[in-house]
């Protein structure tokens, strides 16, 4: 099953926004800073995110398709990975 990029991206961004906001405001910097800072993290974080879900999804899918043509691989030859007996030499 691969994941939804767009909702895990969104999510992972609203908290580094508010985390980074939170930050901002414990270091006692200005709220146009906060604000500043903690967009450019959560646009950062977004796009950061969202690479690494589509690289996971890339993976899951390449192993999917793997699976399934070792799967019809097996079914074509009958269950049986044995070479062939006349081109095998003793």
């Amino acid at each position: 099953m691969l994941l939804h990029t767009r909702t895990i991206a969104v999510s992972v961004a609203v908290i580094s926004f508010f985390s980074l906001s939170f930050v901002g405001w414990v270091s006692e910097l200005s709220p146009f800073t906060c604000w500043k800072r903690a967009i450019i993290g959560a646009v950062l974080a977004y796009v950061a995110a969202a690479c690494a879900v589509k690289a996971i999804n890339a993976i899951v899918m390449n192993a999917m398709i793997t699976q399934q043509m070792n799967k019809q691989k097996e079914k074509n030859s009958g269950g049986t990975d044995s070479k062939d007996s006349r081109t095998s030499t003793l």
